[in-house]
């Protein structure tokens, strides 16, 4: 699927973005679904959906109107999509996530869509993905599908190459997890980022240490980001799920080991979300939608 330059790219860097890694076809099978969950938001005034867990599968930014949506994720969309279900277990966008973390096969996560509609205020603090989803090793990556196009403009994914080879940064505020590094990380390790932007089709793959962040949508232009989390089939678990899914732990690379391999990582256990997304967390407000 991708050459060895490109693999080693992404172990040096902690990312790499390959283009035209889906067809115009799947794409737009997948924008179509997007596009009547949009039209269904428009109904509503809070969160709503239901998934595995009890949470709302749907979640709405805090500027979202009738007039005005501004659906921001949408918890495992593999469980209502056949489209989404094909391209999380069965597309390229797995056998690429099994070519770069490599071992003997590898497992989805979780999945969710990340969208910053027109004009919308979603944006996303820096952190690092392992600290939620910590496993006894590290292979992760996340993998950022374009659904539509993405521009330096309209919010991208913005990555700090190599910081996937620095610390594990605390993303804990005292006793409350805030899903964000401190203040004083950020001045330090985030003063030059990389944009990640492509056309339609394209996919960000990213290593689960590396910092990242991406700023509000300010343009005419969606920013609609199909995100699938795929682990080494020997890294097992060590918290809860954030999004827990039908689908978690499904093997869409290789084959199984029946084996567990352990790395050296020291991380304090993340809280899982009360509402429905980590952006609650990262505005401090997870307390009040429990």
């Amino acid at each position: 699927m991708i050459e060895q330059w490109q693999i080693d790219q992404y172990h040096e860097q902690g990312f790499l973005l390959v283009e035209n890694v889906l067809s115009a076809e799947e794409v737009a099978a997948l924008q179509a679904d997007f596009n009547h969950w949009v039209e269904d938001s428009r109904q509503h005034e809070e969160p709503w959906g239901e998934t595995v867990d009890g949470r709302a599968r749907f979640d709405i930014e805090g500027d979202h109107s009738a007039d005005h949506p501004s659906l921001r994720r949408v918890t495992s969309p593999t469980e209502i999509s056949d489209a989404y279900k094909r391209t999380a277990l069965e597309s390229n966008v797995a056998k690429i996530a099994g070519q770069l973390i490599g071992g003997s096969g590898t497992r989805l996560h979780h999945s969710k869509v990340n969208s910053k509609l027109p004009r919308t205020a979603t944006e996303v603090k820096w952190h690092q993905d392992f600290p939620f989803t910590p496993h006894s090793n590290d292979d992760l990556v996340t993998c950022l599908l374009m659904v539509s196009e993405v521009t330096l403009a309209n919010g991208p994914l913005q990555v700090i190459p190599g910081s996937h080879k620095g610390p594990l940064f605390s993303h804990w505020d005292g006793d409350q997890f805030t899903g964000t590094i401190s203040a004083e990380v950020e001045e330090q390790y985030c003063q030059q980022p990389v944009s990640c932007y492509g056309s339609l089709g394209s996919v960000c793959f990213m290593h689960t240490r590396v910092l990242h962040a991406s700023r509000p949508n300010n343009t005419e232009e969606p920013r609609t980001i199909f995100i699938n989390v795929y682990a080494a089939e020997d890294a097992l678990p060590l918290g809860d799920n954030p999004l827990p899914s039908i689908h978690t732990g499904s093997l869409v690379w290789g084959k199984e080991s029946g084996e567990i391999r352990c790395t050296s990582n020291q991380l304090r256990l993340p809280q899982k979300p009360k509402g429905a997304s980590f952006f609650v967390q990262q505005a401090g407000k997870d307390s009040v939608n429990a």
